[in-house]
């Protein structure tokens, strides 16, 4: 049985403060993962769903990304300077490298550590990995990636002119926010889920002309160019459905298939929208998938992982 969360708010790099949470076994943890959140979410959102991989006996900690959730909206604890979606992949990186560190000192050398990510944290995990400059001690930290529908691209992929218009002006506007609208109805087949998205105070339709800038161009930068970079002794595990309507399948597909690593594991799960934690008949399969695809690799960080 699982205990309850623990929260704590986190300085972190650019003395931003972070809202996390902790999910901790009852008995020591076999493994640990952190886990970095999609697009203008937050991580309460999972609260149905690490209890359960706590209760595997794998230890859970996320945190509300800069600009998102209660990291920007909790004005009591936030930092003066937070602001809703304001972000840039050079600051999501070290914020990742910042709480991998910090994490895997709390667990301790003998505990596996994975970096997990959903949807844009998808992407960003992966990211991580192949996107110079290589933050090889970080990577050295890691047993493994596991990145479940990952914003590589998207399924139905912006206009290359406007990407391109996007990225000139994010350079002149980076923190101007913009519509960036998301249809509840294909997040996930369950309404309820659907219907709590569209209720969530802490989760607004738009982003910031950088953020999302960088989010789809290092994207399209992973699937084009940085795959080459992934790291052949680290394992990887990609989760996606095939009936995505926000990210594409395909990508995550080709992703598997081009890069080097020796140890890899692709799942599609047929039917499966966007939001697989919250998909009535497949979340327990993908709780089931990457709790059996960690205990498959509790060995000690991946040897050369940063080569």
């Amino acid at each position: 049985m699982a205990s309850a969360y623990s929260e704590a708010w986190i300085e972190g790099p650019k003395a931003t403060a972070f809202y996390t949470r902790t999910y901790t076994p009852t008995d020591p943890p076999k493994a640990a993962i952190v886990f970095v959140h999609g697009f203008a979410e937050h991580v309460g959102r999972y609260e149905a769903t690490f209890p359960k991989y706590s209760a595997n006996g794998i230890s859970v900690f996320a945190y509300d990304q800069r600009g998102f959730g209660r990291t920007v909206w909790d004005e009591k604890n936030r930092s003066k300077d937070s602001k809703w979606a304001v972000t840039s992949w050079n600051d999501q990186r070290e914020d990742i490298i910042f709480f991998l560190a910090r994490e895997k000192e709390r667990i301790g050398k003998d505990v596996p550590l994975f970096l997990m990510g959903h949807s844009m944290g998808g992407g960003e995990v992966l990211e991580f990995a192949c996107l110079p400059p290589s933050p090889t001690e970080s990577l050295a930290l890691l047993s493994g990636i596991i990145a479940c529908s990952p914003l590589i691209r998207q399924a139905t992929p912006a206009n290359k002119a406007v990407l391109w218009m996007g990225s000139k002006a994010a350079m002149l506007l980076p923190n101007t926010i913009i519509d960036a609208p998301v249809n509840p109805d294909e997040l996930s087949h369950d309404p309820v889920a659907n219907k709590a998205y569209i209720d969530d105070p802490m989760i607004k339709a738009t982003g910031s002309m950088r953020g999302l800038a960088d989010m789809l161009g290092n994207g399209i930068a992973l699937a084009e160019q940085h795959y080459k970079n992934y790291p052949s002794n680290m394992p990887v595990l990609l989760v996606h459905g095939d009936s995505d309507k926000v990210t594409s399948h395909q990508a995550s597909e080709q992703f598997y298939t081009s890069i080097q690593a020796k140890d890899k594991h692709l799942v599609i799960m047929p039917g499966g929208y966007h939001e697989l934690a919250h998909e009535p008949d497949l979340k327990e399969k993908v709780i089931e998938e990457v709790s059996s695809w960690i205990f498959k690799h509790l060995s000690p960080p991946a040897e050369g992982a940063h080569l």
